[in-house]
């Protein structure tokens, strides 16, 4: 377990004891401390809040491995576990904020990166519930970049259909969708959750206006990221349609042909079969080669005649000509 703290978000965060931590904790007016727990488990070691001195009950989540989102109040503190995208996949960080410090934990030591780091030492926050807050606004970015990005590649793909029509549009569209649906089953519960809790202090008038301020511009971004995964599931649902009306299209295109085919060469295939049975009428009366190219070619060029008349009147041919 690696400990890292920093006493103002333009400081760079520096590795310490996680004795001299418990220590600043306990005195530090705005500190942020970072625990990457990817170097050892915690299911066989001590417990990171207990490590630190944070022996509040109701702490047995702090750290602990597949632990799903959460968002509330343990004494002081508050507690959440936030959903980050990383990658192809949905990260966890959990947090543990009171009014002097902000204390987060991680198995992956890419989720607590440049892009949340940076975002603190940009805005320096005064206090740690502002640095909280910003994080919890950088982590509903990475939800909202990756939605954006997976937008722009379903309108592409749905672009690209009209064009030329391949089999791994069909694939690539199917996990696009699977896509949205993850961000939106990690996201909308911990929004709801922090929603919750957050609304819940907002009724107190004893919360401060600034973190009032605060709460509000989280619940917005919350709402407008929600939105917009909202409307990536949409748009793929919106490209399979197009997909599956493109195979409709290609498949009418099919059956008109076959319509085509079957009109000219049905009844030619009924003539070539009947005076193809060897019965007395055929044997008998066709005596002469005249009499038979005359029955024979006769009535198929006039049934011929008759299904190119079908055709043009019921105008299957400029159908076809069309599509």
């Amino acid at each position: 377990m690696i400990v890292t703290t920093a006493s103002a978000p333009e400081a760079a965060y520096t590795p310490l004891d996680p004795r001299e931590v418990r220590s600043r904790l306990e005195t530090a007016r705005f500190l942020l401390v970072d625990i990457d727990l990817s170097s050892e488990s915690t299911e066989d070691g001590e417990s990171p809040a207990r490590l630190l001195g944070l022996e509040t009950e109701g702490l047995d989540w702090f750290g602990r491995a597949q632990e799903s989102v959460r968002a509330e109040f343990v004494g002081e503190l508050l507690g959440l576990v936030v959903p980050v995208v990383h990658g192809e996949r949905i990260a966890h960080v959990h947090a543990l904020a009171s009014d002097r410090y902000l204390v987060t934990a991680h198995r992956d030591p890419a989720v607590m990166g440049d892009h949340i780091v940076g975002h603190l030492r940009r805005e320096r926050p005064r206090d740690s519930v502002a640095a909280l807050f910003l994080m919890l606004q950088e982590a509903l970015g990475t939800f909202r970049r990756a939605a954006v990005a997976a937008l722009l590649e379903v309108e592409k793909l749905e672009d690209d259909m009209f064009e030329e029509r391949r089999p791994e549009q069909m694939y690539r569209l199917a996990q696009l969708r699977r896509r949205s649906a993850l961000l939106h089953q990690s996201l909308l519960p911990w929004v709801q959750a922090v929603d919750e809790t957050i609304t819940r202090r907002l009724m107190t008038r004893y919360f401060p206006r600034d973190r009032q301020r605060l709460a509000r511009e989280f619940q917005q971004a919350g709402r407008t990221v929600l939105t917009v995964i909202e409307s990536l599931q949409d748009a793929a649902r919106r490209a399979f349609a197009s997909y599956s009306s493109l195979v409709a299209g290609e498949q009418n295109g099919v059956i008109n042909r076959l319509a085509i085919v079957s009109v000219i060469f049905l009844p030619l295939s009924f003539l070539t079969g009947f005076f193809g049975m060897n019965f007395t009428f055929l044997t008998d009366k066709l005596e002469t080669r005249d009499e038979f190219w005359l029955v024979a070619v006769g009535l198929q060029a006039i049934v011929l005649s008759g299904s190119l008349y079908v055709l043009h009147r019921t105008r299957v041919w400029r159908r076809l000509r069309d599509d």
